[in-house]
């Protein structure tokens, strides 16, 4: 079994390395497939676990669980690293890994966008949001681009001394930076202005703006779901699923009717966000909401994470909605549930509480930075937020690098808190896994009703808490199809009534009960359904029953007509 740690963030090759090295070592358990290639060229790879003894991983209801789409969120890849390690291992012993890889399949993928990732694991990194590839130019523009100057593995903040920056030092922690009164004026104090570590292209001693970069697309803007041009949403792309990696991401999922779920690892925050990013939650089919907010309780249970709605609690504009995101695709248009996990959250670490999650971010007290700075002292020995040090600026003279490493503090845990933060996360995984829809057999009965005469009677039974076609909204975009019957019979034989091929409709779940005391509480058995046939059969044999649905699973089982 290949080495996993979870106190460090894999280069590629690596992660390539350990993902073979458990399809080799576990290749019952799971197997390891490309699904395309990136921008670069590198393959994106896909996991596919279950017990592959029990049936095969399309036969099976499935999760699908995807990481690192966007470059410097790495954490989603050891996050699911730690999944399939968990699911391997524990395999034979965890009796709900057992039997969710016995009757479930998790189609795992780590690393979305290989080619951002190794950009910003470089020895000398670059830091960008999404895919490397040029848009919507392909010529740099001038201005400040981000560079690690010192070659010390880090991209940090540089202050520029400034009579009219906006920026001093605070009274009550030199290394903290605070806004300048609006009619502050002291002669004896030093001002900042406060840019990215990076070289400005054709500086002309005077004027710096801050360069976008060359490489401005975000691949989570890039998904069908309401896709906005440029004008509208920025890095959306030139069309819905421009980019190779999102091509292949939603090209895998279609191909995978049996996905029951989607998941979805970035970083931060500390959340699980749920549909809509665009819609009010009256939007919804009012059973879907209900469940989300169900499967968002058991969420916050297991790792401690509230679950919000995008578009009321993490707007980036309050007047603006994000589109083209992934988990409102997977909602919207693939009919599943579908969440996206926003790891760690420095703010929380520190102590501080009910803050918002995007607008602390553009205004917060003073006391907040004091709390952070407290914490990065006395739990990271500093190494959260860098001391200000002197460093020679190839165009702009003496300035100073430090403030915090937003790569390795705000984007991410450091790696010594990962394996904690991460690891409760597996386990929501695998217990929205084992709640999906599961088709199984609850009869299969012959009767002989007359000289060589056969009545077979089938009946299947959705044994999971989701009914088969897993959401409302499934059902409204028409992208589930009913449990389907096959029949096949021996020769000689003939159906004398009922038909080869029949449609069941879909079976319910047990997501939707009420309570007992509920008017009209319904416990029917809307979970079971029946197909009866007759059959003449002169020379006996045996009869093959197929109850087959997308979702849930396909039951296969044979019956000898005999008396």
């Amino acid at each position: 079994m290949p080495e996993v740690r979870f106190d460090k963030f894999y280069k590629y090759d690596e992660l390539t390395e350990i993902l073979q090295g458990f399809a080799e070592e576990r290749p019952v358990l799971c197997r390891m497939t490309s699904i395309g290639e990136s921008y670069k060229g590198r393959d994106i790879w896909l996991m596919a676990l279950t017990n592959y003894e029990t049936g095969a991983d399309s036969d099976k209801p499935a999760l699908w669980l995807d990481a690192n789409i966007h470059a410097t969120e790495v954490t989603g890849s050891t996050a699911a690293l730690h999944l399939i390690h968990k699911l391997v291992t524990e395999y034979g012993s965890n009796d709900k890994v057992t039997r969710a890889l016995d009757t479930r399949t998790f189609y795992v993928v780590p690393r979305l966008n290989p080619d951002g990732a190794e950009l910003a694991l470089a020895d000398r990194p670059r830091l960008l949001r999404s895919s490397v590839r040029p848009y919507p130019r392909t010529d740099q523009l001038d201005g400040l681009h981000e560079e690690d100057l010192d070659g010390d593995g880090r991209i940090l903040m540089m202050r520029v001394p400034d009579i009219n920056g906006i920026w001093k030092a605070s009274d009550q922690d030199p290394r903290l930076l605070v806004a300048r009164g609006p009619d502050e004026h002291d002669e004896g104090e030093t001002y900042y202005r406060v840019f990215s570590e990076g070289t400005i292209r054709n500086y002309d001693g005077v004027m710096i703006k801050i360069a976008k970069p060359l490489e401005g697309l975000d691949l989570n803007r890039n998904f069908p779901m309401e896709w906005a041009t440029e004008n509208e949403q920025r890095g959306a792309g030139p069309y819905p699923t421009s980019e190779p990696e999102v091509h292949a991401l939603v090209e895998a999922v279609v191909d995978r009717p049996n996905v029951t779920a989607y998941i979805t690892y970035h970083t931060f925050s500390a959340v699980h966000l749920r549909p809509y990013s665009a819609h009010e939650d009256d939007y919804f089919p009012s059973e879907d909401l209900r469940v989300f907010k169900q499967l968002g309780q058991e969420a916050t249970k297991l790792t401690g994470y509230p679950a919000v709605s995008v578009f009321h609690d993490f707007k980036y504009e309050p007047k603006q909605t994000i589109k083209g995101g992934a988990d409102d695709w997977a909602y919207d248009h693939v009919g599943v549930f579908a969440w996206t996990t926003e790891f760690w959250s420095p703010q929380r670490e520190a102590g501080l509480k009910d803050y918002h999650f995007i607008e602390w971010l553009r205004t917060h007290p003073v006391e907040d930075d004091l709390a952070l700075l407290k914490w990065s002292d006395e739990e990271l020995g500093g190494r959260g937020y860098v001391d200000w040090y002197p460093y020679d600026h190839p165009q702009l003279g003496k300035v100073e690098l430090g403030g915090w490493d937003l790569m390795y503090c705000w984007s991410n845990p450091p790696p010594e808190f990962l394996e904690r933060e991460i690891a409760p996360h597996s386990d929501f995984a695998i217990f929205h896994a084992l709640v999906s829809p599961k088709l199984e057999l609850h009869s299969l009965q012959v009767e002989a009703v007359g000289k060589d005469v056969y009545a077979v009677r089938l009946v299947v039974i959705n044994t999971g808490w989701l009914p088969t076609n897993v959401t409302e909204k499934a059902l409204e975009r028409n992208v589930v199809q009913p449990v389907e019957v096959k029949l096949s019979l021996p020769d000689g034989a003939r159906l004398v009534a009922g038909e080869e091929r029949t449609e069941l409709g879909q079976l319910g779940g047990r997501a939707h009960r009420r309570s007992l005391l509920w008017w009209g509480a319904d416990d029917s058995t809307t979970d079971r359904a029946k197909a009866e046939w007759v059959i003449e059969a002169p020379h006996g044999g045996t009869v093959e029953v197929e109850a087959r649905h997308q979702r849930a699973g396909t039951v296969r089982r044979e019956v000898e007509l005999e008396g």
